[in-house]
C-alpha cells in the first residue's frame, strides 16, 4: 500500500465520513485508525500502538508550543471579556460601524493587516470582530469564512509572514539559483488563488448576497437574529462597568507587538537563534525566514498576557484572582480546537508513513511531459487535492517545490508560474479541508460549529479553485501576470453575477 492511492484514502474516509455525520471527532479517529491498519498489515497489536505513539502522543508533543498559544489567546479573550473591553467595543463599534456590510468589510480589512501568521490571525481577528458581526446579526459561520479567506491566502502573498519564511526555507534547499525570498516574492503576482480569493469577499460583499449553504445561515441571522454560536465555546461573563475600548485594543495591540518581538527574536534577530546560529543578526527578513512560530508565537503570547493581567489589575477592572481564572477558562475554551487538531495531525502522520508524497511524486512526474503547456493548471489541481486529502498546506507544497523545480528551467517564465501554482493550491486545498488547521482555528475563532464552516465555506472556495484553474491555463500561454490576473478578477465577477442570478431565479 506505501506510495500507491490507498495512502490518500485514510484522510479521505475521515473526510467523507465527517460531511455525512456532521461529527468530527469520531471521522478523525476512523481515519487515523484506518491508516494505523493500512501502515500495520491489519495486525492489531502494532496497529494500537501506531494510533498512541506514533498518531496521538506525537502530536500532541509536536503541537505542545501551538497549544500553549492557544491557551494563551483563549485566557487574554477571557480577560478582555471579563474587563467589560469586549462590548465596549461592540457599543463603540455599532455606534460607529452602520451596516452589516460594514462590519463585514472591518472584518476583511483587520484579516488582512494582521498578515504576520495565519494561527495568530485566525484566533484575533475573531476575538475583535465578534462583538462588532454579532451586533449587525452576521451568522457566525460568515465571520469564520472571512476569518479562514484572510487568514492563509493573506499570509501567502505577504512576504514578511511565517508561510513565507515557510516557502523560502524549501526553496533555498533546492539549488535554483534564486534566493528563497525572492522566488516567493516573484511567486505572489501568479498567486490567482489568493489574491482572486480577496475580490471573491470583496464582489460578494459589495453584491449583498450569499448562496449554497451559507444563504440559509445568513438569511436566519437577519431575519430570526440565530447567529449559529457554538454554544459549548462560549463562557458567559457579567458585563463590566468600568470596561473601555482600550482593555480590548491596548491587548491586541500588545499580543501583536509581543509575537512580532518573539518570531525575530526566535530567529536570530537579536544575536543568537534559538539554535544557536549566529547568521541572522539584526537581519528582520532573514530572522523571518529563520524563525519556528511554534516557539516564537507561544513566546510572544506569554508575554502579552503577564502584561495584560498586571495592567488590568493595576487598572482595578478585574481582581487577581479573576485574572487567574482566565486561563482556566481560556484552556476550556479551545479544547474543542486543541482536540481536533490533535487528530488532524495524528491523521496527517499516518498518510505520511503510507507515502502520500511518493504517490503525488510518481503521479507529477508520469505526466509531465504530455501536459507540459498545462502544467501549471495541473499542478495547481493535484497541490489542491493533496492539501485537501491530507490537512496540510506546509507539507504540500514541500512536496511539490522539488517536482516543480525538476520539471521546469528555473530561467523561465513557466518555472514561476508552476511554483505559484503548487503555493495557491495549497492555500487551496488547505482552505477547503475539514481537517485543516487553519479551518478548525477559523472555526475556534468564530465559535462556530466546525462542521457548519466547512460545509457553507466549501461552495465559496470551490468557486475561487474553478476560477483559479482556467486563470492557470490562460497564464501557461500568455506568461503575463497582469493580463492573467485581469482576467481571473473579470471571470470572478462575470461568475458571481450569474450564481445570483440562479440564485434568484430559484427562490422567484
Amino acid at each position: 500500500m506505501y506510495g500507491t492511492f490507498w495512502a490518500l484514502v485514510p484522510p479521505l474516509v475521515a473526510i467523507v465520513l465527517a460531511l455525512i455525520t456532521k461529527e468530527v471527532f469520531s471521522s478523525l479517529f476512523v481515519g487515523i485508525l484506518l491508516g494505523s491498519l493500512f501502515i500495520n498489515g491489519f495486525a492489531p497489536v502494532a496497529t494500537i500502538d501506531t494510533v498512541l505513539n506514533d498518531g496521538l502522543v506525537t502530536a500532541v508533543a509536536d503541537n505542545a508550543g501551538l497549544f500553549v498559544f492557544f491557551v494563551v489567546l483563549g485566557a487574554l479573550v477571557a480577560l478582555v471579556n471579563m474587563s467589560g473591553g469586549a462590548a465596549a467595543f461592540g457599543t463603540w463599534a455599532s455606534s460607529h460601524i452602520k451596516t452589516r456590510g460594514g462590519a463585514m468589510f472591518a472584518s476583511v480589512l483587520l484579516g488582512v493587516l494582521i498578515f504576520i501568521d495565519d494561527y495568530f490571525n485566525c484566533l484575533t481577528v475573531g476575538s475583535v470582530m465578534k462583538p462588532v458581526t454579532d451586533t449587525h446579526k452576521v451568522s457566525r459561520v460568515k465571520l469564520a469564512y472571512i476569518i479562514d479567506a484572510t487568514a492563509a491566502p493573506i499570509c501567502m502573498i505577504a512576504p514578511v509572514s511565517s508561510w513565507a519564511a515557510a516557502v523560502a526555507g524549501i526553496a533555498s534547499d533546492m539549488d535554483t539559483g534564486i534566493n528563497g525570498t525572492q522566488l516567493f516574492i516573484q511567486a505572489i503576482p501568479y498567486n490567482f488563488y489568493s489574491l482572486l480569493t480577496i475580490a471573491f469577499i470583496i464582489v460578494i460583499l459589495l453584491m449583498k448576497f450569499d448562496y449554497g449553504p451559507m444563504r440559509k445561515y445568513e438569511k436566519d441571522a437577519i431575519e430570526n437574529g440565530n447567529l449559529y454560536i457554538q454554544e459549548s465555546m462560549v463562557k458567559e461573563d457579567a458585563s463590566n462597568p468600568k470596561g473601555k475600548v482600550i482593555d480590548l485594543v491596548f491587548p491586541i495591540l500588545l499580543l501583536i507587538v509581543t509575537c512580532i518581538f518573539g518570531l525575530i527574536y526566535v530567529g536570530g534577530f537579536f544575536g543568537v537563534d534559538a539554535w544557536g546560529g549566529e547568521d541572522c543578526a539584526g537581519d528582520f527578513i532573514g530572522a523571518f525566514g529563520n524563525t519556528d512560530a511554534f516557539i516564537g508565537l507561544p513566546w510572544g503570547g506569554i508575554i502579552a498576557l503577564v502584561i495584560t493581567i498586571l495592567y488590568m489589575v493595576l487598572r482595578r477592572i478585574v481582581t487577581f484572582k479573576d485574572a487567574m481564572s482566565s486561563i482556566t477558562k481560556g484552556f476550556v475554551s479551545m479544547v474543542p480546537a486543541m482536540t481536533i487538531l490533535t487528530l488532524a495531525v495524528s491523521l496527517k502522520t499516518m498518510t505520511s508513513n503510507l507515502g502520500a508524497a511518493e504517490f503525488v511524486h510518481d503521479v507529477m512526474e508520469g505526466s509531465a511531459a504530455s501536459l507540459y503547456a498545462m502544467l501549471p493548471a495541473v499542478i495547481f489541481v493535484v497541490a489542491c487535492f493533496l492539501a485537501f486529502s491530507t490537512g496540510t498546506s506546509w507539507g504540500t507544497f514541500g512536496i511539490l517545490i522539488p517536482i516543480v523545480t525538476a520539471i521546469f528551467a528555473t530561467d523561465s517564465e513557466l518555472f514561476i508560474i508552476g511554483i505559484s501554482a503548487c503555493l495557491a493550491g495549497a492555500v487551496c486545498g488547505d482552505h477547503c479541508s475539514p481537517i485543516s488547521d487553519t479551518t478548525i482555528m477559523a472555526s475556534a475563532g468564530a465559535q462556530c460549529d466546525h462542521l457548519n464552516h466547512v460545509s457553507t465555506q466549501i461552495p465559496y472556495a470551490v468557486t475561487v479553485a474553478a476560477i483559479s484553474f482556467v486563470t492557470y491555463i490562460f497564464a501557461g500561454f500568455i506568461q503575463n501576470w497582469v493580463i492573467s490576473l485581469l482576467i481571473g478578477i473579470a471571470l470572478t465577477v462575470v461568475t458571481l453575477f450569474v450564481i445570483r442570478m440562479i440564485a434568484n431565479k430559484k427562490e422567484a
